[in-house]
C-alpha cells in the first residue's frame, strides 16, 4: 500500500473513534501509526520533508473529516433539497478545507523531525520531534476551531473523554487534552525510530503522561453547593421534514404546552426551537398560560424559541419562564450557512430549500438563569463546541454558573453518529468546568451528565419522552475556566509555542 493511500485510510479509521468513547484510545494508536509514516521521510532537507508531510497530512485530514462529518450530506440533500451530487461534493470540499490544518501541522512537524535513516534517532532529538508534532498538531486544531468562526468538531481531544488523558481537561481544556493525546501518539511512534535506550525513555514518558492524567481525574476544583434541583428534560422527536410544516405546528405546540403546564420539576427544559415560531405567531395566551401554570407549580422553564431584536433581526433564543424576572438568552456562536450566510455564499444557500437567514448574535457573557439559587448557563446546540467561549461566563464571579444547560436539535442530520459525537462534546464541557450538564434535544441525546463527565441518565434517541432526574449544582472555578475567561486561547497557544521552541533547539543540536 502506498504512503498516500495508507494516510487516507488511517484518516478514515480515526474518524470512527469519535462518538465511541470506549474506542477513544484507538485514536491515539491510529495517529501513532500515521506519525510513524510521516517520519519515514529519507529526504535530507527540511523543505522536502515538509512538502511530503503536507501531502500526507492533507490526505489524512480528508479521510478524517469526510469519514467523521459525512452526516452533513443529510442536512443538505435530504432536508435541504440540494442535488445529491452537489451535496456530496460540498462535503468533500469542506473536508478538504478542514484538512488544510493537519496538512500545515504535518508539514511543520516533518520539517523539525530528523530524516529517516538506518541509524536510530538520538533520544533527545526524538523527544524534540515528538514535542514538535504535539505542538504543531494542537496549534493547527486551535486554528481550525477559530478561523472563519471555527469548526472544531471531531478534534482529537474529544475522543479522549473516556480515558485517563481526559484528566487534563479542567487544567488545560480540550486543547490541552488534544496536546496530551498527540504527544502520547508521537511517543508511541518514536518506538519505530529510536534505539532500545530511546524506546525506554519514550515508554517512561508515555507512562508518566498517562499516570499524571489519571491522577488529575481525582482532583476537584469545584464542590457541591446547596440542594439538588429536580429537572424534566423534554424530547419531542419532531421529524425535521415536519418541524416547519403548518399542519404540524398545532400538535407540536400542544405537546410542549402540555408538558410545560403539567410536569412537576424545579426546571423544565425544551429542545432548541422546541416552539418553532415567533411569539406573535403563537395562539393567543399560549405563553402566558404556560407561565401561569409554571408559577402555580413553583416551577421554571427554559423554552427554545426564535425571537426578534428590532426590525428584521431574528435570534435563535431561549426564554426563561416562571421566574420572578423576565429572562432571555440569545445564541452567541452561530452556525455558518445555518444561521448566518458568509459573504459571497448566498448562491450556495439558494440551492437548498431551508428556512435560513442571517440571525443576530448574542454576547458571550450573558447572565445565567437562576433556579432555586443555582445559576444555569444556557447554550444552544453548536455553541457548546467552544469551551473557551463558554469560559467567558466565569469572568464575572457573580454570574459563574453551577449547571450547564444545552438545548439542541440534531434532527437535520438523521439517525447518525452525530448524536453520540455531540454527547461526547457535552461531556468534555463538563470535564473542563467540573459542572453538571443537562441536555434537552429534539431527537437525542437528551441526557444528564455529572460534573465528572459521566452520563448519569439518558433517553433513548428518536423516542418521545421526558427525562426526569435530580441535578446537583457545583460551585468553583477550574484552572482552565479561570485562564480561558481572562486570556481565551492564549494559554494553550503559549504552551505550544514553548514546546515548538524546545523542539527547534533539539532539532538543531548536534548529537554525538
Amino acid at each position: 500500500m502506498s504512503a498516500a493511500l495508507l494516510a487516507l485510510w488511517l484518516g478514515l479509521a480515526l474518524a470512527q473513534t469519535f462518538g465511541r468513547p470506549k474506542f477513544g484510545a484507538f485514536s491515539i494508536l491510529i495517529l501513532a501509526i500515521f506519525i510513524a509514516l510521516l517520519w519515514r521521510a529519507p529526504a535530507s532537507t527540511a523543505i522536502a520533508r515538509a512538502k511530503r508531510g503536507a501531502w500526507l497530512g492533507l490526505l489524512f485530514g480528508i479521510g478524517w473529516f469526510a469519514g467523521g462529518l459525512w452526516w452533513l450530506y443529510i442536512s443538505m440533500a435530504v432536508y435541504g433539497g440540494m442535488p445529491a451530487l452537489l451535496a456530496g461534493g460540498a462535503v468533500l470540499l469542506f473536508s478538504a478545507y478542514l484538512a488544510i490544518y493537519p496538512a500545515l501541522a504535518c508539514a511543520l512537524a516533518a520539517a523539525l523531525a530528523p530524516p529517516a535513516s538506518r541509524e536510530p534517532w538520538h533520544a533527545a532529538r526524538g523527544a524534540g520531534a515528538a514535542l514538535a508534532l504535539a505542538a504543531a498538531w494542537t496549534l493547527a486544531e486551535v486554528l481550525r476551531g477559530t478561523v472563519f468562526t471555527g469548526f472544531p468538531w471531531a478534534a482529537l481531544g474529544y475522543a479522549q473523554v473516556g480515558n485517563p488523558l481526559a484528566g487534563y481537561a479542567p487544567l488545560l481544556g480540550m486543547y490541552g487534552v488534544d496536546f496530551a493525546a498527540a504527544l502520547a501518539a508521537a511517543l508511541l511512534a518514536l518506538l519505530t525510530q529510536v534505539s532500545v535506550r530511546g524506546a525506554a525513555l519514550a515508554v517512561a514518558l508515555l507512562v508518566l503522561l498517562t499516570a499524571a492524567g489519571q491522577q488529575l481525574t481525582h482532583q476537584r476544583w469545584t464542590q457541591p453547593i446547596g440542594q439538588p434541583i429536580s429537572v424534566a428534560l423534554l424530547q419531542g422527536n419532531v421529524p425535521q421534514s415536519e418541524k416547519f410544516q403548518p399542519e404540524r405546528l398545532g400538535p407540536t405546540l400542544n405537546m410542549y404546552g402540555d408538558w410545560l403546564s403539567s410536569l412537576r420539576a424545579d426546571l423544565i427544559v425544551t429542545p432548541e426551537t422546541g416552539v418553532p415560531v415567533l411569539p406573535e405567531d403563537l395562539p393567543p395566551h399560549y405563553l402566558s398560560a404556560i407561565t401561569a401554570a409554571l408559577k402555580a407549580h413553583h416551577a421554571q422553564a427554559l423554552l427554545g424559541i426564535p425571537l426578534t431584536r428590532g426590525a428584521d433581526q431574528y435570534t435563535n433564543s431561549i426564554l426563561g419562564l416562571g421566574a420572578p424576572a423576565p429572562y432571555r438568552y440569545d445564541k452567541a456562536h452561530l452556525v455558518p450557512f445555518g444561521e448566518f450566510i458568509p459573504y459571497g455564499f448566498h448562491w450556495f444557500v439558494r440551492l437548498m430549500n431551508m428556512p435560513l437567514g442571517d440571525f443576530a448574535r448574542g454576547t458571550l457573557d450573558q447572565p445565567p438563569f437562576v433556579v432555586h439559587g443555582d445559576k444555569v448557563a444556557p447554550t444552544i446546540c453548536y455553541e457548546d463546541l467552544f469551551g473557551e467561549q463558554l469560559a467567558q461566563r466565569f469572568r464575572n464571579p457573580a454570574h459563574a454558573p453551577n449547571i450547564i444547560a444545552n438545548l439542541t436539535n440534531l434532527a437535520w442530520f438523521g439517525d447518525t453518529i452525530v448524536i453520540p459525537q455531540h454527547l461526547e462534546i457535552a461531556r468534555m464541557r463538563s470535564l473542563e468546568f467540573q459542572l453538571p450538564t443537562i441536555r434537552a434535544t429534539n431527537t437525542g441525546a437528551t441526557a444528564i451528565i455529572g460534573a465528572d463527565g459521566r452520563v448519569l441518565a439518558m433517553l433513548q434517541p428518536f423516542t418521545v419522552g421526558v427525562l426526569a432526574g435530580r441535578v446537583q449544582g457545583y460551585a468553583g472555578t477550574t484552572p482552565f475556566a479561570w485562564m480561558a475567561s481572562r486570556w481565551s486561547y492564549a494559554p494553550i497557544v503559549l504552551l505550544c509555542l514553548l514546546a515548538l521552541g524546545v523542539a527547534t533547539l533539539l532539532a538543531r543540536k548536534r548529537m554525538p
